[in-house]
């Protein structure tokens, strides 16, 4: 890690109809990281990313991304600066191919205008190419699974774990330099839960991507964190490493709904 602060939340708070999903949130991301939010559901985690990611727009403070806020961006807008995401409920292009999948998330990143694709210009078949190079190089990552026949194939026909494969790769093929994974093991058994494990580290290790990552399969937070940040109503209550947030009485509280022996109440 460089320590090279890249994306730091500021005061952050949302009400949704009186209700604080999120109160003066103060979070940051160095480069290279790898950070887990945790907390019991309610906690506020999916708010704290749909707020990352431009789909809703805080009530106070700042989200501030390499120095300039990215507040009032949309969702396209902010995976163009450079800040991609999956979600906890899988959504892909069902009648798209899986390569196609991956082809249309780069479209943030290309320079043909309109007149080159209506025209069909060298430079817009360029393109085109090395969209499909690289496309197959993100699903490649995964190994078998997306690649060989099955790049042709629909996104519809895939099972459950491989739907978040495509999503994770989908993500990557924006080129972002954070990438936000909301619950990336949710619904698997525990063999696909430790592969996508490794395959987490290694988005870090072998592309150089900072992951931020809502997980509550506490055994993927403890082996891939470099730090955990724990969230209950809406408020930090601890962060640090999972062995110190783990032990910590606030956080063992928050979710078993009361305190540990002898511990202050």
């Amino acid at each position: 890690m460089s320590g090279e602060r890249l994306l730091e939340i500021k005061n952050l708070s949302v009400t949704f109809g009186g209700l604080n999903a999120l109160s003066d949130l103060d979070f940051h991301v160095d480069k290279g990281e790898i950070v887990s939010v945790i907390g019991p559901n309610g906690a506020g985690k999916t708010t704290f990313f749909n707020m990352i990611s431009g789909m809703v727009q805080p009530t106070a403070g700042n989200i501030v991304y390499r120095g300039d806020s990215l507040l009032g961006l949309d969702p396209n807008q902010v995976t163009a600066r450079g800040i991609a995401r999956t979600f906890q409920n899988v959504r892909l292009f069902a009648n798209m191919t899986i390569l196609e999948n991956v082809m249309v998330a780069q479209h943030c990143r290309t320079k043909v205008g309109v007149f080159g694709s209506l025209f069909n210009t060298a430079s817009f078949r360029r393109e085109e190419e090395e969209i499909r190079e690289y496309g197959e190089k993100v699903l490649g990552f995964f190994g078998s699974r997306l690649v060989g026949y099955r790049l042709e194939q629909t996104a519809s026909v895939l099972s459950y774990a491989n739907r978040r494969r495509l999503e994770i790769a989908r993500a990557m093929a924006t080129r972002p330099e954070i990438i936000l994974l909301d619950e990336p093991v949710a619904g698997m058994n525990p063999k696909e839960s430790e592969e996508l494990t490794s395959l987490i580290g290694k988005l870090r290790s072998e592309w150089g991507f900072t992951i931020v990552m809502i997980e509550h399969d506490m055994k993927v937070v403890r082996d891939v964190s470099d730090r955990v940040v724990v969230l209950d109503h809406g408020e930090t209550i601890a962060q640090g490493s999972y062995d110190e947030v783990s032990n910590d009485p606030g956080v063992i509280e928050a979710y078993l709904g009361r305190p540990i022996e002898g511990s202050a109440s």
